[in-house]
C-alpha cells in the first residue's frame, strides 16, 4: 500500500474489517471490560508485569477507540507511540509532571501559549522544579542557561501568538549532546507543515482540540515519540485520569482523515491574507512565518513544509480601537481556539486581562490581532478584512 501522508491519514492504525461490518472505527462506549474467567486476569496481570497490555480491562487506562486514533497520530508525526489525553493542557502538564523531579531544571523557549508559561512559570517551581526562560533568538547561546540539574527543553513551533520558529536542528543537536529530552508543541504546525521527531526532538505535543480534531467540537490532547519515553507518561495518565473519552476519540479520528486537506487550504489561505495585510496602511506589522519580514522566514522554508492558517497582525489602533475593528468582522467569530474549519479571530490582549499592566507583562500589544482562518473562501476573507479595516 502506498504510504503518503493522506493515505496514512484515512487508513492508518484501523483494521481492514470492524464489528458488524462497519466502515469506521467503532465508539467502544464501555467503561469496562471483563474478563472470561480467573485465567485469563491472571495472564493479563503477568503480561502487564512485564511491560505489555494486552487488553483494556478499564476505560481510565484506555479504550479501543482511543487506541486506534493512537495508532494513526503516531504514524501521521513518524513516532513510534502516541498517548492521548482530556486536553492540550492536560497532555503538556502530565508530560512535564513525568519527565521531571523535584531538583530538575527546564530551559522554556519564549514565547508560547500563555497557559503553558503559567503552569511552567508558577506551578512547576512549587514541586522544587527550576525554570529558566529564553526568547528564541538566545538559542545559539542556550548552551550557557543550561545546568547540571537540566533536564529537559520545551518549545512551541510554530509559537502562539507571534509564530516565531525555534532552530529544532540546533535545539535537537543541543539535547542531544546534554543528555536532555527536547519537547516541542507543535499545535500550530501539525504533522502536515512539520514533524519535529524528524528533526530531533524526543517527543511532539499537540492540542488536538485545533487541527487535528479541525471541526471545533471536541477537546483533546496527545504526545507522541518514541516508546523509550512514554512508559512513565502513560503511567501518569492512568493514575491522573486525564484520558480521552470515546465520542471525542471518535470526532478526532474522524477529523484526521480530513487533515491534509484542511491544511493545505488554510496554508495557502494564510499566505494569501497575509500578504495582503501586510500591504494595508491600517495595519503597523504581521506575524507570519511565510513573508520574508518574518525574522524566521529563512528557518520556516527550510524546515517546515507550509506556515499554516494562523496570522498575527498589529492594527494601527489602541485596545479600544482595535476591540472596534474586530467587531466589524463578519466572518469570523470572536473567541480563544482556533483550528477548525470556521474562522476566529481573537484580541488576545482583550481575553488576557483588562488590567493594561497585566498585559503588558505579558508581552501583548493592546492592538494584536490573533486571526485563525478556516476553509473559506479566501476572497470572501479579505474582503471581510477590507471593509472591516475601512470601517
Amino acid at each position: 500500500m502506498a504510504d503518503r501522508f493522506a493515505t496514512r491519514a484515512v487508513h492508518a492504525g484501523e483494521a481492514r474489517s470492524h464489528p458488524y461490518g462497519a466502515l469506521t472505527v467503532p465508539i467502544v462506549q464501555s467503561s469496562t471490560f471483563l474478563f472470561a474467567d480467573s485465567a485469563e486476569v491472571r495472564a493479563f496481570m503477568e503480561a502487564k508485569a512485564a511491560g505489555d497490555r494486552p487488553r483494556d480491562d478499564y476505560g481510565r487506562y484506555g479504550h479501543p477507540t482511543q487506541r486506534a486514533a493512537e495508532a494513526k497520530l503516531a504514524a501521521l508525526e513518524g513516532g513510534e507511540q502516541a498517548l492521548l489525553f482530556a486536553s492540550g493542557m492536560n497532555a503538556i502538564t502530565t508530560t512535564l509532571l513525568s519527565l521531571l523531579r523535584c531538583g530538575d531544571h527546564l530551559v522554556l523557549i519564549w514565547d508560547g501559549y500563555h497557559k503553558t508559561r503559567e503552569f511552567v512559570l508558577d506551578f512547576l517551581p512549587r514541586f522544587g522544579i527550576e525554570v529558566t526562560a529564553r526568547p528564541v533568538e538566545t538559542i545559539p547561546s542556550l548552551d550557557g542557561a543550561l545546568r547540571p540539574n537540566t533536564r529537559l527543553i520545551l518549545a512551541e513551533a510554530p509559537s502562539n501568538p507571534f509564530l516565531r520558529v525555534p532552530d529544532l536542528p540546533a535545539l535537537s543537536a543541543l539535547a542531544r549532546r546534554r543528555g536532555l529530552h527536547l519537547l516541542v508543541d507543535s499545535t500550530f504546525a501539525t504533522p502536515v507543515n512539520l514533524r519535529p521527531l524528524e528533526w530531533g526532538a524526543g517527543l511532539v505535543l499537540h492540542s488536538a482540540t485545533k487541527y487535528l480534531g479541525g471541526h471545533n467540537d471536541l477537546l483533546a490532547g496527545v504526545v507522541i515519540g518514541s516508546r523509550a519515553l512514554l512508559p512513565e507518561v502513560e503511567k501518569a495518565r492512568g493514575l491522573l485520569g486525564g484520558v480521552l473519552g470515546p465520542q471525542e476519540a471518535y470526532l478526532l479520528l474522524r477529523g484526521l482523515k480530513t487533515l491534509e486537506l484542511r491544511l493545505l487550504r488554510q496554508n495557502a489561505t494564510g499566505l494569501e491574507v497575509a500578504r495582503f495585510l501586510a500591504g494595508h496602511p491600517r495595519v503597523r506589522r504581521v506575524h507570519y512565518p511565510g513573508l520574508e519580514s518574518h525574522p524566521d522566514h529563512a528557518l520556516a522554508r527550510r524546515i517546515m513544509t507550509g506556515f499554516g492558517g494562523v496570522v498575527s497582525f498589529e492594527f494601527d489602533g489602541d485596545f479600544a480601537a482595535t476591540g472596534r475593528f474586530v467587531d466589524q468582522l463578519r466572518l469570523p467569530g470572536i473567541g480563544p481556539t482556533l483550528g477548525g474549519v470556521e474562522s476566529i479571530v481573537q484580541q488576545p490582549a482583550a481575553h488576557l486581562s483588562l488590567d493594561p499592566r497585566e498585559r503588558a507583562a505579558a508581552g501583548l500589544p493592546d492592538n494584536l490581532v490573533r486571526l485563525a482562518l478556516g476553509i473559506e473562501s479566501p476572497e470572501d476573507l479579505i474582503a471581510d478584512l477590507q471593509q472591516a479595516l475601512r470601517a
